[in-house]
């Protein structure tokens, strides 16, 4: 799935991200608002980890909720 349909379907993903990543808030989420690079950046400071061990979550989650 492209990340274009999930940031139009984003209210609908909310649930899946936080499946995906539990440790994020509601707000965090909200916060994000479909952008990918929030999203990205909000995991990164959460998990402590590197910026492209994020993105290659969130390409891997972008990959299965397709």
């Amino acid at each position: 799935m492209n990340w274009d349909t999930i940031k139009g379907n984003w209210t609908q993903m909310t649930g899946k991200i936080k499946e995906e990543w539990g440790d994020l808030t509601d707000d965090e989420i909200t916060e994000a608002e479909g952008d990918r690079d929030q999203l990205v950046g909000k995991i990164q400071a959460k998990y402590g980890i590197a910026k492209e061990e994020a993105e290659k979550q969130v390409n891997s989650f972008a990959a299965k909720v397709s």
